[in-house]
Formats: C-alpha cells, sequence, structure tokens
C-alpha cells in the first residue's frame, strides 16, 4: 500500500488487569469498558504472533529499529516466565532485520531483582509512573482500600537506582493535577535523579472535560508554568520531554512527544487477546475509539497503518481543525493530544479541551527564553562570520572523505594541513581563502560530482593544490607549495590567475614567496610575480573600497568558479572597464549611504567580493546572489548608477538572508504550508515571503528617497508582516527577523 507510515512503535498489553486502582486511570475508569472482556494475561500464541508480525513490517519498510514497550494493566502481573518469553520470541524474531528497543511502563509496585536480572538480560529499560511527593501521588495512586502505594514506588525506584541496574532506569512519568503543589511535585521528582521526566495531562474531551477547581480555562497552564520555572531555577537538572518538546518546535525542529507537535503517529497497540488497536488514550473518547477490528493473527500491520483512524493521525497540518491551522502555535502544540480533541456532534475536528492552557503554556515557554534561544548570528555579524567559517570547513571534510583515497588530493590536503600546523600567520591565511565566497562554490560542485558519481576528483584536486599554495603566499610561509594547471594557467583564489604556458597545456609548478613578491618554477626557469614584479603572465585580483572605513572588495572577474549567478558572468574586464566600473561602483555607494545610509552600513558589512555580470538590470534593478559563500555579489556591469545602487542593496539583503538561513533554522521545513502573498499570484512558502519582505523593506527606504514611495508599497509591506506574524512556522529567531523588520518600515514610514 502507497503512502503508508510504517509503525516504529508497538505497545504490547501483557496484563489487562492492575493492582492499583487508580481514579484517573483511561483504561479501568473512562469511557471503554473493552478490558473487561479481554484475557488477564496475553498468550505464548498472542506474543508469537505479534513478534512475527513485527517482524515482517520492519522488513517490509525496511526499518534500522523498533520499539516494544510492555504495557498493562500492570505488566508486572504478568510474572517472569512470560515476560521472559516476551523477550524471547521478540529478540528472535528481529534478529538480523531491526535493532530492538524493549521498554516497560509499570507502576513499581511489583518491581524486585528477579525481575530486574530478567530486563538487565534483554536490555528492557524501565519507566515508572509517580505523581510527585507523597501528598501528590496518593490524590489518585491507591490501592482499592485506600492505602497509600508511595512508599512502595520509591522503594522501587531506589532499587532501579541501584548500581547493578541503573542502566535500565528509563525515567518517571507524572500525570498533572492542579491541586498539587507543582514546585513540591518537582523537587519530589528531581530528588529521585530520573533520566528524563514525563509530565501528562489528564485525558479529558469536550464531554467530560477536565477538573479546574477554580473554574480557570488557563489552570494546567498556569501550573505547568510554574513547573517550568522552578525547572530553570534549579539549571534543567533532569530532562523534561514536555518543556524540550516545545524548545526543540520553537527552535524549528520536531516534537518530541505524541501529545504535542504534528508528528505523524507511528504507534500501534496490541491488546492481551491480540487485538489491533489505535492509541490507548482514545478510550477515554468513547466505547470503541480504539478498536480497528483487526487481529495480529488475521492482518498484517499494513492493514492497521491504512485504517482511517490511523491516518487521520498522521496527516500532520491537514489533520487539525480549521481554527488550529490558523493557530501561530500549531507547529507547537500540534492541536492538542488527538484524543482530547473529541466531541460527540463533530468527533475529533475541534481543538484540543485543552487549547487555551496549550497556547497559554506555548506562548508562556516561548516568553520566557525567546532571549536565549534566539540565534546569536542574527544581531552577532562576527558569530555570523563564524558559523560560516565553521560550514566551509564541514563541507570541506565532507569532500575530503569522499576523495581521501585519490593521491592527487591526499597530496593537496598534507599541504592545507602542513599550512594549519605553521601557526597563527598559517591559521589566518588559510581562514583567507576558506572565506572566499567561490571556495564554497568549488566545494559544493565538487561534493555534486562525487554523489553523482562524476569524476570529479582531478579537478578538485587541482583547485585545493591552489587554495593551499594562496595560503602559502598569503601567509609568507616557508612551505613547498606546488600547483598542477590545466590549459596553461592557474587561478590562486584570493590572488590571481598565473599563466604558466601556451592554452591547452597541463603541468605543474613550485610556488614561493620572495622578498618582493612570489616566485614560480617550471621545469629549470624561475619567474617572479605578484603585485611589485610587473609580470604580464600575472593577472590580479582588483579590489575596490566602498568607502574610507570599508575593507577592500574584491572586483572578482576570474575566478573560474564565478560562475555561480543565475546569469552568466562577464570576461576580465579591460584596465579601461575596470576603472569605470570602479568609478559607478563609487556613486552607486555614495548614492545608497545619502539615501538610506542605516541599510548602506549593514550591506557592506560582510561584503567581499563583487563579480560583474553580463548584460544590464533586470526587471527591478534587484541584485543576485549565488551559490557561494555569503561575501559575494553579483552586480550587471551594464547597470546605470542608480540601478547598480539598488542591486549592491538588495543583493546584499539577500545575500545576508541566505547566509543565515544556512546556520540558523528561521522556519520549520516539515510541510508544505503555503501564504497568500501580496506580490505574487499563488500562495508562497514561508521562505518566500520572508525573502521578499526583507529585500522590499530596504527598496521602500531607497525609493521614498531618490524617486518617491511606490504606491501601496508600505501597505502590502505591512499585510506580509502580518501573515509572517501568524505563521506557526517561524522559529523564535524568525520571529526575532519579523520584528527587526517591523521596527525598520517603522522607520520608513516616519
Amino acid at each position: 500500500m502507497t503512502g503508508l507510515i510504517a509503525f516504529r512503535e508497538i505497545v504490547l498489553k501483557v496484563h489487562s488487569r492492575c493492582d492499583l486502582a487508580c481514579d484517573h486511570c483511561y483504561v479501568y475508569e473512562h469511557a471503554d469498558q473493552s478490558w473487561r472482556a479481554r484475557p488477564k494475561v496475553i498468550s505464548p500464541e498472542v506474543v508469537a504472533q505479534t513478534a512475527s508480525r513485527l517482524a515482517e513490517h520492519a522488513r517490509d519498510h525496511a526499518l534500522p529499529s523498533v520499539t516494544v514497550i510492555l504495557h498493562g494493566g500492570e505488566p508486572l502481573l504478568a510474572g517472569t516466565a512470560r515476560l521472559r518469553l516476551v523477550c524471547e520470541e521478540f529478540s528472535r524474531a528481529l534478529t538480523g532485520i531491526a535493532a530492538l528497543d524493549l521498554r516497560i511502563h509499570t507502576n513499581g509496585l511489583q518491581l524486585t531483582t528477579l525481575y530486574l536480572d530478567l530486563f538487565a538480560e534483554f536490555g528492557v529499560r524501565v519507566g515508572v509512573s509517580l505523581d510527585g511527593d507523597r501528598a501528590a501521588n496518593d490524590r489518585h495512586r491507591r490501592f482499592a482500600d485506600g492505602r497509600t502505594s508511595h512508599p512502595l514506588v520509591l522503594a522501587a525506584v531506589a532499587l532501579l537506582r541501584s548500581a547493578p541496574y541503573r542502566h535500565l532506569y528509563q525515567g518517571l512519568l507524572c500525570t498533572v493535577d492542579v491541586a498539587n503543589d507543582p514546585v513540591a511535585v518537582l523537587d519530589a521528582l528531581v530528588e529521585l535523579d530520573p533520566p528524563r521526566v514525563d509530565f501528562l495531562l489528564p485525558h479529558a474531551t469536550w464531554e467530560t472535560p477536565p477538573v479546574r477547581p477554580d473554574d480557570a480555562p488557563d489552570a494546567y497552564a498556569r501550573w505547568l508554568l510554574r513547573v517550568f520555572d522552578h525547572w530553570e531555577r534549579l539549571g534543567r537538572p533532569v530532562p523534561v520531554r514536555l518543556f524540550e518538546s516545545l524548545l526543540s518546535t520553537l527552535r524549528g525542529g520536531p516534537s518530541l512527544t505524541e501529545s504535542l507537535g504534528l508528528a505523524p503517529t507511528d504507534l500501534v497497540v496490541v491488546e492481551t487477546d491480540g487485538s489491533l488497536e489505535q492509541v490507548d488514550s482514545l478510550k477515554s473518547a468513547f466505547e470503541g475509539a480504539a478498536a480497528t477490528g483487526f487481529n495480529v493473527f488475521d492482518h498484517t500491520f499494513d492493514r492497521v497503518a491504512a485504517h482511517p483512524g490511523v491516518r487521520a493521525r498522521q496527516l500532520g497540518l491537514a489533520g487539525v481543525s480549521d481554527a488550529c491551522r490558523r493557530c501561530p502555535v500549531v507547529r507547537s502544540c500540534g492541536g492538542g493530544l488527538y484524543t482530547h480533541r473529541y466531541r460527540d456532534r463533530n468527533g475529533f475536528d475541534n481543538p484540543s479541551v485543552y487549547c487555551t492552557d496549550l497556547r497559554e503554556l506555548v506562548d508562556g515557554v516561548e516568553g520566557r527564553t525567546a532571549h536565549r534561544e534566539t540565534a546569536a548570528q542574527l544581531s552577532d555579524p562576527a558569530e555570523l562570520a563564524r558559523s560560516q567559517q565553521e560550514l566551509t570547513r564541514i563541507l570541506l571534510a565532507r569532500l575530503n572523505a569522499d576523495l581521501a583515497g585519490d593521491p592527487e588530493w591526499a597530496h593537496a590536503w598534507e599541504l592545507v594541513a602542513a599550512v594549519e600546523r605553521t601557526g597563527d600567520a598559517g591559521a589566518d591565511a588559510l581562514d583567507a581563502v576558506l572565506d572566499h565566497p567561490f571556495t564554497r562554490t568549488w566545494v559544493l560542485a565538487a561534493l555534486d560530482a562525487a554523489r553523482e558519481g562524476r569524476p570529479g576528483g582531478p579537478e578538485a584536486a587541482r583547485r585545493l593544490t591552489a587554495l593551499a599554495a594562496a595560503a602559502v603566499l598569503r601567509g609568507g610561509l616557508d612551505l613547498p607549495a606546488e600547483v598542477a594547471y590545466r590549459d596553461g594557467e592557474v587561478y590562486l583564489p584570493t590572488l590571481g590567475l598565473l599563466r604558466l604556458g601556451e592554452p591547452g597545456t597541463e603541468g605543474r609548478a613550485s610556488l614561493r614567496v620572495t622578498g618582493e613578491g612570489y616566485a614560480v618554477r617550471d621545469g629549470r626557469s624561475e619567474h617572479r610575480f605578484g603585485p611589485a614584479a610587473g609580470d604580464a603572465r600575472w593577472q590580479p585580483v582588483r579590489t575596490w573600497s566602498p568607502g574610507p572605513e570599508a575593507a577592500p572588495v574584491a572586483l572578482e572577474d576570474l575566478d573560474p568558479y564565478r560562475n555561480c549567478f543565475p546569469r552568466p558572468p562577464r570576461l576580465r574586464l579591460g584596465a579601461g572597464e575596470a576603472e569605470e566600473w570602479r568609478g559607478r561602483l563609487g556613486r552607486a555607494w555614495a548614492l545608497l549611504h545619502e539615501a538610506v545610509p542605516g541599510f548602506a552600513r549593514a550591506a557592506a558589512a560582510g561584503l567581499t567580493t563583487v563579480t560583474p555580470l553580463a548584460g544590464g538590470p533586470r526587471a527591478g534593478g534587484w541584485g543576485e546572489a549565488g551559490r557561494s559563500g555569503p561575501g559575494a555579489l553579483g552586480v550587471p556591469y551594464a547597470a546605470g548608477v542608480r540601478e547598480t545602487a539598488l542591486a549592491l542593496l538588495t543583493g546584499r539583503r539577500r545575500t545576508w538572508l541566505r547566509a543565515l538561513t544556512e546556520v540558523t533554522d528561521l522556519y520549520a521545513l516539515d510541510g508544505q504550508w503555503q501564504h497568500p502573498s501580496p506580490w505574487r499570484s499563488r500562495p508562497v512558502p514561508v521562505s518566500r515571503l520572508l525573502a521578499d519582505v526583507h529585500e522590499r523593506v530596504a527598496v521602500e527606504a531607497y525609493r521614498r528617497a531618490t524617486t518617491g514611495p511606490e504606491a501601496g508599497g508600505s501597505e502590502r509591506i505591512h499585510r506580509a508582516l502580518d501573515r509572517l506574524s501568524a505563521a506557526a512556522e517561524l522559529t523564535v529567531t524568525g520571529k526575532r527577523l519579523v520584528a527587526e523588520l517591523r521596527y525598520e518600515l517603522k522607520a520608513v514610514d516616519a
């Protein structure tokens, strides 16, 4: 069957009765009472058939691992013999097919060394239910005669924490009750040093709403935020899955729990009689809500995966109510747990009965952490540059892993390593050539060739030798720098183009530093070249300064990897052409500083390379970003001063945003989210809408200062910003960027 999401986790009900009488239990106290007609203990036949079905499913879907959670009732009531059979059957069935992650969830009352020795043998990790201190735990988790279970649970956890078994300790599960003291609850759980704590909202629906002692619609949010604040004060001493899931989704990452987020469910339940059911919490909705009509003897797991009820919980954004789809926190809350959406009249097509709580909880966690969770690269150019340097090195290391077996590449790589070992001078010189924007272009092209099986090794090795040689020359290092040239020339990144022979010739040459510049030895002869050598065979990279306080910018019309822009680059400019272009760039930059000084200063930051492109300006006159490092900008050579100024401004905005998105998460990319755009005929993803707004704020400022505002331009930007503010996929960093764009536009409108 196509489009199925495979089950990676099964809950195996090994016993259907319990030794406690918890009054908040969804199995025994809620709408579905099907447990009464089921066997108390799972049979060997059901165990064997379930293991076989899971192995079949894992093989058919090529699953690397599967998780089996032993559950109940109280699973320890099944006894060690039956639990050993379960462990043996699943271990045998999955051997050679998928890794098996065995877990058990228990109230702990029966836990002894006999069980823990068995669990240690099979690597079964143990989670224990505990609602906090004695007062909190006794509110619900009692024996049928009302006696406390708390001391017995503490004894079980103490045994689980002891040296022989500590590695089996998975964590504690706590059901929230707002009548309990949240600080005391967290302290009691933290004292037991769990590897993880899970806080769960009590199961409820719109027909059976949760208890709210003060009738406040946000009582559970306020309780959980008090826990969060105390968790923060304590320094986050243990992982809390609820909070870590929220922090993950606010950063653009995945949800870490089924109760939040939009990740599709991949869980199926096997009852003691072999019935295959949906997630257990559905038993809180109505009688038969979890039923599928399938069983392990007659049906595969794929049949269950195709069940409409299961598919409904795998639709992501499309599977939540219309109100939830319009909510800006839907990526984090996901509409809440599926069960909690139920209402008799329309099923599960509703927000969660905890909707107000979830909204306040997400907003509360975001408000408390946004200043720390916002990526430093957004406001710190130096941090952005460092992150980009690290990214280039990571990509280069990946390329080295692909080409390490090539002797030419290995030789060049050793020279790069030798440069870095020389100390600060070598490291700084190497950083300079690695930071050259078209180094990134070359690395990406070489990675593409390696991934596609194309013969890119020789070309990659030639570029790496040239890169290493350029670092040797820049750093004035006493190292051998041998380059391989093709078609009679070699380009030394950041320095220039050296002609070593006639077109069509190939060979090798050695480079070294001299007192006045550089020297090249090709065979028996040696020639000087460089800034002071006056060698006609040497074409240096020209530079241009945007202003007295700005660093020189390379006018890059030599690097063969400069062809990374949407339109082709110009060939090498003649001396007169270069001088004319410098003048045009200078006048354009002066115009920017006069018209929009703040935007001009921001555009100058990080600009290292400008490449002349063929032809005149495109419609609108905007600049172009290429597949390169962040400092490069392509500008049409034939553009006039005003168009060149606009190209510099918009191109830098575009390259800065691209550089930021390469090293930070501004939005999540886990769904086909589309938004109306004031400038486009069709809805666009948030990435496109954000990029449009980011450029058009600057364009609006420039036009107001030079030719007058565009009719309706500011209003359209405001509408787009409003849509971005409501976009659920924006991360805290993305939201901060939108806020900064509002500040920029406010200054423009003033």
